[in-house]
């Protein structure tokens, strides 16, 4: 019913800091994904799929928080589910990614990590497929655009490579030199699978689509276009690139605003 992408990008912002962003993007046919499958904070990215136990994604991202590496978190989490056979479950941290899909999943289903062609971590699972190919096409747009092996991120520098996406994951740089940012990237992968086949189920008309993405930075602002949804329509994908398009003009459209309002609350709250 359903195909995802986790993904983990280390990055160094601004300051020279070492940071990293998580993201988390995935589209079924059906209403309300991104109630049942996409989990995403500081620490790591999960989804859950399949025959969809909500708490292997929300305990996951507890479990990462509380320092757990993300193999060991997710597989005590499915040693303890007594449906495992019938899910799909995969994410990333910091430090490595998970992938599983039980023996009883629908076909076609599959998983793939490919961590070791970027230069963070990656996986995608899908099930109820028209075949390997959209886990593949998901998998080859990722990469495509993904910061490599030795092209680390550094936002707001003229020497930062093209795969390098801003350190923010918000709009691409408006002079056309930065690289596209992370949840642009996701709707991007998702499309590539959507257009590769994509869930199987063509009389289910009725879809829908999510992204989340988080990092380790601190900010004074919430960022607007990271946590979206498109919970019932019959072209998710379109929706869902609209959606962020949208958000990203709002956010920018409410910091020209609103922002020397925000930063005097700031300042006032930092002095209490």
């Amino acid at each position: 019913m359903t195909f995802s992408i986790c993904v983990h990008e280390p990055y160094t912002d601004e300051e020279g800091t070492e940071q990293h962003r998580f993201g988390v993007a995935v589209t079924t046919r059906l209403a309300g994904v991104g109630t049942l499958c996409p989990f995403a904070g500081e620490h790591g990215a999960v989804a859950t799929q399949s025959l969809v136990n909500i708490e292997l994604g929300r305990r996951g991202i507890e479990y990462l928080a509380d320092g757990l590496a993300v193999e060991d978190a997710l597989e005590a989490l499915l040693n303890a589910d007594d449906g495992a056979e019938n899910r799909q479950l995969h994410g990333v941290d910091a430090d490595g990614s998970f992938v599983f899909s039980g023996e009883e999943c629908k076909p076609w289903f599959g998983d793939h990590d490919g961590s070791d062609a970027v230069a963070g971590h990656y996986t995608v699972a899908g099930n109820l497929l028209t075949g390997e190919e959209v886990i593949e096409a998901v998998a080859d747009a990722y990469e495509e655009r993904a910061p490599q092996h030795g092209a680390e991120s550094r936002a707001g520098t003229e020497e930062a490579p093209e795969s390098a996406p801003p350190a923010d994951g918000g709009p691409t740089d408006p002079d056309g030199d930065g690289a596209a940012p992370l949840p642009e990237r996701l709707v991007e992968a998702l499309a590539a699978g959507h257009e590769a086949g994509g869930d199987k189920r063509e009389e289910l008309t009725v879809q829908s689509a999510a992204l989340v993405v988080e990092d380790t930075e601190e900010r004074a602002f919430d960022r607007a276009y990271t946590d979206l949804r498109v919970d019932a329509t019959e072209t998710p994908i379109a929706d869902l690139r609209a959606t962020y398009e949208l958000a990203v003009e709002g956010h920018a459209d409410a910091m020209a605003k609103y922002e020397e309002a925000y930063e005097e609350d700031a300042m006032s709250e930092t002095s209490k």
